[in-house]
């Protein structure tokens, strides 16, 4: 399969919900096994992780690869891939099931090379809002280590050297119940949330930016309240998603928040930043490798999503976000460039194929 087709496959299962992400990781642990790739799944939350590696295992160097299978929801047409032009559209194609087609590919291409190990390891729940018993921490727990990791987020063929931390929040605001025939006699707590949600928008640190972020992300994802058409609603929560600069603290966040008149916070959710030094040897190579398929910087870019690269940050291993490029993730017409799913496979295959030529040359122009 080549890029394209794989990827539409990929999209063909509906992995925003359990069953599909189960039956989309038992197409690719049989993808690879049919491949002789050494694969193994596990599971985290009853989902399986699935964990594949190729090279030498006595290699000095040991690269990881991560990408998700599971997407946000979407309308059924959208598991239906359809190519206009260069796009191919479809739930997840550019996050980042067009990625992962090409992260298969790669690993494939990798199987002869003689001068890194090379391990794959796919989640089921990079989407979603647990904050622990994650499928990257998993991976990591599981001894999914090495010197250095690529998540393959969107990034439009830029090497992702930082992203923005997670502080989400459900925050209940109260309000009056009256009969429906007679609002002005309660305190709408719907209507009151809506003006909870200016506020935060208007705080101190919704304002402030940052070299690579020009300002925090605040989304309203969700409402919750009323409980009958006739009566005023004398409560209602409301899910609050603030993807934060690396350099602020989210419990100042949280502090400032708890300082709007009329709203309490019930309960959070939260992910580090993430951030990688650009001039480390890895970073370097990788750029290098991507150089010949991008037009000029192929480093600076800051993700404004929060990234599962945490978790080997966390653990101590340099990771960035690489991606083929696209447009309208989460959104209705979600699309990756074709085009660009050759180059993205080949960027990668040839940065784990130069790269000990390159660590060397850099470490002799480190003692040079």
């Amino acid at each position: 399969m080549d890029e394209r087709v794989l990827t539409e496959k990929l999209i063909g299962y509906d992995t925003s919900l359990p069953e599909g992400i189960k039956l989309c990781a038992g197409f690719i642990k049989g993808w690879l096994d049919a491949r002789d790739i050494e694969s193994r799944q596990i599971a985290c939350r009853d989902l399986p992780v699935t964990l594949a590696e190729v090279g030498p295992e006595t290699a000095a160097t040991t690269v990881l690869l991560h990408g998700h299978v599971d997407v946000v929801p979407g309308r059924a047409e959208q598991f239906e891939p359809r190519l206009e032009g260069d796009r191919l559209l479809g739930r997840g194609a550019y996050d980042m099931k067009g990625a992962l087609a090409c992260l298969l590919l790669a690993i494939v291409d990798l199987r002869e090379q003689a001068g890194v190990r090379v391990r794959l390891g796919i989640v089921p729940d990079e989407e979603s809002e647990e904050e622990v018993e994650r499928g990257g921490d998993l991976l990591v727990e599981e001894g999914f280590v090495g010197d250095f990791a690529i998540t393959g987020e969107p990034t439009d063929m830029l090497v992702g050297v930082a992203a923005k931390g997670v502080v989400a929040m459900r925050l209940r605001v109260d309000g009056l119940a009256a009969h429906g025939a007679t609002p002005w006699l309660g305190e709408n707590a719907i209507l009151r949330a809506v003006d909870v949600f200016r506020a935060i928008q208007s705080l101190p640190f919704a304002s402030q930016s940052s070299e690579l972020f020009d300002r925090p992300s605040i989304n309203l994802g969700r409402i919750l309240g009323g409980d009958a058409l006739n009566k005023v609603p004398d409560t209602c929560f409301i899910d609050v998603d603030v993807r934060h600069l690396p350099e602020q603290d989210p419990e100042m966040i949280l502090d400032e928040v708890r300082g709007i008149a009329g709203a309490t916070v019930v309960s959070t959710f939260k992910r580090p930043p993430a951030q990688v030094d650009p001039e480390l040897p890895f970073v370097r190579a990788l750029c290098e490798a991507t150089a010949p398929y991008t037009d000029g910087e192929t480093t600076s870019v800051g993700r404004d999503g929060a990234s599962d690269a945490v978790s080997f940050l966390r653990a101590g291993i340099p990771a960035v976000e690489f991606g083929p490029l696209g447009g309208g993730h989460h959104g209705p017409e979600e699309w990756v460039s074709v085009g660009s799913l050759g180059s993205y496979r080949h960027a990668v295959v040839d940065f784990v194929e130069g790269l000990p030529r390159r660590l060397a040359s850099a470490d002799g122009g480190a003692t040079g």
